[in-house]
């Protein structure tokens, strides 16, 4: 099911974001025509997954008159990881890239991880163009130039920073996506109010934006917090740890969960992982339980309340021991200290991880 359609193509919002080591375009074709003149690549490649080229690649193909080399990819989290890299690598080598050529990743988280490590690593780096086509690219992975793959069912084990020449946002694409997709990246947007704008958490936790237009306005508003932490901290040193909020305990779900039948979307299990270190976050004297509950209850509103996925309390602490941002192994969690703002490197017991599942568990 499609969370809303284009009937008449209203206005959509058109914005150019300057970072400080690229510029982020939304909704402008021209921009993006424009990039590409000025790489002067030798050749171009573009990475897509099979989903992205059914319902995305001809919007990208009527746009941009130079000639391309599609490299198709298996969509999907499980396809993350080292043997696609290869896969890419050597359509790259097959197809004649060099130290010039363009790779422009079209699709959505893995497509813009999994392309901008390919293009970080190949021949020591070539440039990349980010284009991404679903809610949660668009407002968090391609923000901040944070590229990897995940390793041993791990998320995000493997990678580097590096910065992409530019990053084109069409919330044309949005359209194409389901529910369940939206979803996943409206837990990122939910995220960044309540880390740092509670204006921005009291507007999205009362339920989804209705219309192209009001979805433009609140990507837009996600993408400048993202980009405004990311450049105070590109290499995650200190305040950008404050994004990791809900994602210790999220990705030991996501991790526990991504190969089964009841496989979780990315969103779905920060959504728990906010509930949970919200609860922490409380424990720990940082947030009133006034916040808590408001928390809880505009998550599950919007999330729906599933105890059975964090009812295998000691597999996601062993999940959680090999989570890339513990030190001296031990938990380190960004919390929160209040709704639009957030603390990082608090250290964490299994105790007290234990007491955040079993509040989420509750029924309230």
């Amino acid at each position: 099911m499609l969370l809303f359609h284009h009937a008449s193509r209203p206005a959509v919002e058109i914005r150019k974001i300057n970072c400080k080591n690229y510029t982020i375009h939304v909704n402008q074709w021209q921009a993006l025509v424009t990039d590409i003149q000025e790489i002067q690549p030798s050749s171009v490649f573009l990475l897509t997954d099979q989903l992205t080229e059914k319902y995305c690649l001809h919007l990208f193909l009527e746009q941009i008159q130079t000639k391309v080399n599609i490299i198709s990819i298996p969509a999907g989290e499980a396809n993350k990881q080292l043997q696609t890299c290869q896969y890419v690598w050597s359509q790259l080598m097959e197809g004649g890239a060099d130290r010039k050529s363009l790779l422009v990743n079209l699709g959505g988280g893995v497509v813009g991880d999994l392309g901008g490590f390919c293009a970080a690593t190949y021949m020591r780096g070539i440039p990349f163009i980010q284009i991404p086509t679903t809610l949660l690219s668009q407002v968090d992975a391609s923000i901040g130039g944070k590229v990897g793959i995940d390793f041993m069912d791990m998320k995000n084990m493997i990678g580097v920073v590096q910065q992409p020449y530019s990053v084109h946002i069409f919330t044309d694409f949005l359209a194409t996506l389901p529910e369940k997709q939206i979803r996943s990246g409206y837990a990122e947007m939910l995220k960044h109010g309540l880390i740092a704008d509670q204006s921005v958490w009291h507007r999205l936790c009362t339920g989804l934006p209705s219309g192209p237009q009001a979805w433009g306005k609140e990507v837009i508003t996600s993408v400048e917090i993202k980009k405004g932490i990311t450049e105070k901290d590109p290499y995650e040193k200190g305040i950008r740890k404050i994004l990791n909020f809900g994602h210790t305990i999220g990705h030991a779900l996501e991790s526990l969960w991504l190969h089964t039948a009841h496989s979780l979307s990315h969103g779905e299990a920060i959504a728990i992982g906010m509930i949970a270190e919200a609860f922490i976050s409380y424990h720990k004297g940082l947030l009133s339980e006034e916040s808590l509950f408001e928390i809880r209850k505009g998550i599950l509103r919007i999330f729906g309340h599933h105890p059975k996925l964090v009812k295998d309390t000691d597999e996601i602490l062993r999940l959680m021991r090999v989570d890339k941002k513990n030190e001296g192994g031990k938990f380190r969690l960004a919390l929160l200290a209040g709704i639009g703002t957030a603390v990082y490197n608090e250290s964490v017991s299994d105790q007290v991880v234990r007491e955040a599942l079993l509040f989420y568990r509750e029924k309230l």
